[in-house]
């Protein structure tokens, strides 16, 4: 069962645990790889390398080899190293980094034959982010447009979508993304402009394919079928027309090739300039906010305000250390954002909340005096019952001193804190 899948973003975060499950399942998987090259350029790069396996092992399941390859200039025994690793694989992953970055290190190598061999043998190959980005025989140099600010242009990508599946696109993930507030940094951060200006610059015989944040494409080569999975959707786009597949969609490729190619049209409705497209897209854009750290953070948030209201410390506690365990599922997830610092101060906030709560006592204070009020209140009527008035007056006048409110009525009597 060769499977090439392509992650829109999240590729190592607790919501694509599941989808990671199903692919090793499905191919049986006895030895999964995962390679380096994205960010091989960074720094931390060693660090990158041990979150991801610790995903893998603590939240998927599943131990994991690593095929180091994190520069052309490595020596020649390192490369045979990692391929052979890889010529053992029947599962590889490769994720979030620069594309243009890996491409230049895997030009001219084995390294791109290396992939088709998993898919060759039965494998699957799992490319996240940015090496999603490689899969088309067009890839974009995001950081160079993005960060540096050099004119949108294409470079040459491995071309696997095509030379496996018959799809002429261009993959852009974090197609739905929304960091940019009203900033647009929708199409992996380009924004309309100048994807549009991509657009006009690719083959008529291509299209872009986008692929939502913490979402999937799987596709099954030998069955020749298309599945969504996620949170998002799948968007085939040409010239500023789209059509989106919300997750749970099931097509065959020679369909989704055919709607890519230009023979089926694209729906005129669907053709948007300013935001997401069409209703399914809105529909799902609204879901990917329900899988995410911020979301964790707004529902631990909104349970430890519930508990707060009521004192109750058990429940402060329990959205506490909710919130703690959120932000350790999410640590792995490489999606560069900032709703972990803001979740960690919504962390801190809480603890700070709940230790202010100790400080005036969370029990209910009618509860803490009510023995002794009900006892005055007893002495009270004993003294209302022998006429003395005087007592009794003496003892509502202190408790009203006290902050205790007394009431009497004909049904009896009864009293109110009043500070």
């Amino acid at each position: 069962m060769s499977l090439l899948v392509l992650m829109g973003s999240g590729e190592t975060a607790p919501a694509m645990v599941r989808i990671h499950r199903e692919v090793l399942e499905r191919v049986g998987a006895k030895q999964p790889v995962i390679v380096d090259t994205p960010f091989g350029f960074q720094v931390n790069a060693d660090q990158l390398v041990a979150r991801t396996a610790t995903y893998f092992k603590e939240s998927v399941g599943v131990d994991v080899a690593v095929a180091s390859w994190r520069s052309i200039d490595v020596t020649d025994t390192d490369k045979h190293k990692a391929l052979a690793v890889l010529g053992r694989a029947d599962w590889v992953f490769c994720g979030p980094g620069s594309p243009t970055y890996a491409l230049t290190q895997w030009a001219g190598s084995e390294m791109p034959a290396s992939f088709a061999d998993v898919l060759e043998r039965g494998g699957a190959l799992v490319l996240g982010s940015a090496a999603a980005v490689t899969a088309g025989s067009h890839a974009l140099p995001v950081y160079e447009i993005y960060k540096v600010g050099l004119p949108p242009q294409w470079v040459d990508g491995l071309n696997l979508m095509n030379v496996h599946t018959g799809l002429d696109v261009a993959v852009i993930p974090h197609f739905n993304n929304a960091e940019g507030g009203s900033y647009d940094t929708r199409f992996c951060y380009l924004g309309e402009q100048r994807l549009s200006a991509l657009e006009k610059k690719l083959p008529d015989t291509m299209c872009v394919l986008g692929v939502d944040e913490h979402t999937a494409v799987t596709l099954a080569l030998p069955k020749r079928s298309v599945d969504v999975k996620g949170n998002g959707v799948l968007t085939i786009r040409r010239q500023g027309q789209s059509q989106t597949f919300p997750a749970g969609t099931v097509m065959g490729i020679d369909e989704l090739a055919s709607i890519a190619a230009g023979a089926v049209d694209l729906p005129p409705a669907a053709r948007d300039a300013s935001g997401p497209t069409g209703q399914q897209a809105t529909t799902a854009n609204s879901s990917v906010e329900q899988l995410s750290l911020s979301a964790d953070e707004k529902r631990c948030r909104a349970h430890f305000e519930e508990a707060l209201a009521r004192k109750d410390v058990d429940g402060c506690v329990g959205a506490i250390i909710d919130l703690e365990q959120a932000i350790h599922d999410w640590a792995t997830d490489m999606l560069q954002s900032d709703e972990a610092d803001k979740a960690r101060r919504a962390l801190r906030s809480m603890v700070v909340r709940l230790g202010e709560l100790a400080q005036i006592g969370a029990q209910d204070p009618r509860e803490s005096i009510a023995p002794l009020v009900d006892a005055m209140l007893r002495l009270r009527a004993r003294a209302r019952a022998l006429r003395d008035f005087a007592t009794s007056d003496a003892i509502r006048d202190e408790l009203t001193s006290a902050g205790v409110e007394v009431q009497d009525s004909p049904s009896g009597t009864s009293w109110n804190l009043t500070a």
